[in-house]
């Protein structure tokens, strides 16, 4: 089953990494975290991949293009051979298609543009390539599988961020204000199985879970696997400094390939 992947967003949040490189590409450690996603699918099995590019899609060419092995994985020198020897490998498995898929286009016209590498797969991965979990994929895959009348499914999370309500008299000043947490409140967390019709209901330049998905509403065709455990997204600085701070305590629950976990 492959996995497509849309790397072509700028991250305007972002903006202090945005300038220089795509989103995908904001490092969580010394690996951007387009990387952990990818980790992520390996860890599963999944590591045939599809990358929408777009925005500075050199850059990521570039990072796998001069990918070192070296950086992520123990190895050991021995006396006085020149090429160290890896106890360890991340993508010398992995099936990676590259696809310019425009510099602004939506979601949906990303999938679209990929179609053709899609063919023969009944059913195939997506994600935004932002957010992190440690949600156990073969559940919403084979949740999927057994119900062949769904065409789409996604992981349904809870936001990760809190609010704070305020009550004010009729003179607006405030009476009570408390942090709080819609409790009833469900989000798309961008990760998708989909089945080859997903593409009868995705029309030229449409955004994947706005059209397409209304469509599949009104069917009684799509799936929200609900899911409340460990799910982040990297929208701005301070998520990013959330998760690089797991990160470097060696605590990232998404980190699901770690031989220590």
């Amino acid at each position: 089953m492959k996995v497509v992947l849309f790397c072509g967003g700028q991250g305007m949040r972002l903006r202090d990494y945005s300038d220089k490189i795509p989103k995908p590409m904001v490092p969580i450690g010394y690996r951007p975290i387009l990387w952990h996603v990818m980790k992520y699918y390996a860890a599963y099995g999944y590591r045939d991949f599809i990358l929408c590019l777009g925005y500075k899609a050199d850059a990521i060419k570039r990072y796998f293009v001069e990918y070192d092995e070296f950086l992520s994985n123990d190895f050991v020198l021995r006396g006085s051979d020149p090429k160290p020897q890896l106890l360890h490998q991340d993508i010398h498995e992995w099936n990676i298609t590259f696809v310019d898929t425009g510099y602004s286009s939506s979601i949906g016209e990303r999938l679209r543009r990929v179609r053709k590498h899609l063919e023969g797969e009944e059913m195939f991965l997506a994600n935004y390539s932002d957010n992190l979990t440690d949600f156990p994929l073969p559940r919403l895959v084979d949740r999927m599988r057994a119900e062949p009348e769904l065409i789409a499914g996604f992981l349904a999370v809870k936001p990760p961020h809190s609010f704070h309500v305020v009550r004010m008299d009729d003179g607006e000043r405030v009476v009570d204000i408390q942090e709080t947490r819609n409790a009833d409140l469900w989000i798309n967390g961008g990760y998708f199985c989909l089945r080859q019709e997903i593409f009868d209901y995705l029309h030229k330049d449409e955004e994947l879970v706005v059209e397409p998905f209304q469509r599949l509403v009104r069917e009684g065709r799509l799936l929200g696997q609900r899911y409340e455990g460990f799910w982040q997204n990297m929208d701005t600085f301070k998520d990013r400094t959330l998760l690089n701070a797991m990160h470097e305590r060696g605590e990232g629950p998404w980190e699901i390939w770690r031989v220590d976990k």
